[in-house]
């Protein structure tokens, strides 16, 4: 009984390392699915992050990110070049613009180039501004 209870819980550490399993709270804002390769393949992480708040990547995923995938939620994000804090020194910016659940390419980053360059990242809700009588 003992080898195949060893078992299942072997084959399910497998499968969640091949195929993570994505699970929302609900009413949570701030989803991001991370993965090395495209298609949210390779080594992933998928966490709810706090909006307004600059976070690293986690090791092995920093500068190896083919997958930046938000929830399909009322958010964007913006990926920076630089750590959290830092300061950026590229003359084309440090972020090629906002990623959010509509975006076509964050499922394959490499389609840019930028897989290689994610370092930090922050989210922020959306939010609608109503003309001024």
């Amino acid at each position: 009984m003992l080898s195949t209870t060893a078992l299942i819980t072997g084959l399910l550490a497998a499968l969640t390392q091949a195929s993570p399993v994505l699970q929302r709270r609900d009413g949570a804002v701030g989803g991001v699915l991370i993965c090395s390769d495209p298609n949210g393949q390779g080594v992933c992480q998928y966490n709810v992050y706090e909006l307004e708040k600059c976070y690293n990547l986690p090791q092995g995923l920093v500068n190896n990110a083919a997958t930046f995938a938000p929830d399909d939620a009322p958010f964007y994000c913006y990926p920076y070049l630089t750590e959290c804090g830092g300061i950026c020194t590229s003359p084309t910016g440090c972020t090629f613009g906002a990623v959010s659940y509509d975006y076509e390419n964050k499922y394959n980053l490499t389609k840019i180039g930028w897989n290689e360059y994610i370092t930090s990242f922050e989210c922020h809700l959306n939010q609608t501004q109503t003309a001024s009588p």
